[in-house]
């Protein structure tokens, strides 16, 4: 089904929840559903809000538990948009496709708007914290991305396909990323790669396509450090709007800013 759009798509994209089964559970003395829901309650008082769809990329739950996955679409089914959602190193896939698959949930896939198509690809390897695409994902892409010539594609996915300069970070990136970049490079019509998993904001081009990643919406990573080290940035998330012609229009809005500060 194509969704027929007069005016930019707009996308809220989130990333690496990391909720528990208890709305009190806390990663690094942080409580990941509060500020969960933060992000939440700051995105419903944009004036681009609401969205026509939003877009998770993973680790979703931090202790792989079926509450903590319920939890999460309890807290988005009121607001009635479509949610699409992939694996991080930290889910597990088959639990986050029962519990999030069905009505307005899609776990990954595709999705089709007039003018654009949304490829959503599972980095997760199984047992480890970098990810993976493999020989079948890169060939399935392969075909999606010839199947969609006639559309801007934007490439959803956790893991990130270019090293952003912190040794400990990229060395559980994605493995296979030159044999994914080759697939792109043979694919003019991929206008944008948004990922996860860094918790860091970072917004790059090469060859035409624009490479996101999105702040998480519980604690962030210090870019740039060799070794693991938290930043004292507040939770994030990433606004997209998708225009006719193949332009990504995107902007990072961190809970707490100001007023002039919010995206418009």
């Amino acid at each position: 089904m194509v969704t027929r759009m007069s005016r930019p798509i707009v996308l809220l994209h989130l990333t690496d929840p990391h909720l528990f089964a208890t709305p009190d559970g806390r990663l690094r003395g942080v409580n990941t559903y509060e500020t969960f829901r933060a992000v939440l309650e700051q995105a419903r008082r944009s004036t681009r809000w609401p969205p026509d769809a939003l877009l998770v990329t993973g680790d979703i739950v931090q202790d792989e538990s079926r509450a903590g996955y319920e939890r999460f679409r309890s807290s988005l089914e009121p607001f009635g948009l479509p949610v699409y959602s992939i694996p991080g190193n930290h889910d597990d896939p088959a639990l986050l496709e029962d519990v999030l698959r069905g009505g307005l949930f899609h776990a990954g896939g595709e999705a089709r708007f007039d003018g654009w198509s949304l490829i959503f690809l599972s980095t997760h390897l199984p047992g480890e914290d970098a990810g993976s695409l493999g020989e079948k994902r890169l060939h399935d892409l392969a075909a999606a991305l010839a199947a969609h010539r006639g559309s801007h594609v934007l490439v959803v996915m956790h893991h990130h396909p270019l090293p952003l300069g912190s040794a400990w970070l990229d060395s559980v990136g994605l493995l296979d990323a030159s044999a994914f970049l080759e697939v792109l490079d043979a694919n003019p019509h991929v206008r944008g790669v948004l990922c996860g998993h860094v918790h860091q904001a970072s917004d790059r081009e090469r060859r035409g396509v624009r490479f996101l990643t999105t702040p998480s919406t519980c604690s962030q990573f210090q870019p740039g450090s060799g070794s693991f080290a938290l930043d004292d940035r507040p939770p994030g998330m990433r606004w997209l709007l998708l225009h006719p012609d193949g332009f990504i229009e995107t902007e990072v809005e961190w809970v707490g800013a100001p007023e002039s500060e919010r995206p418009r």
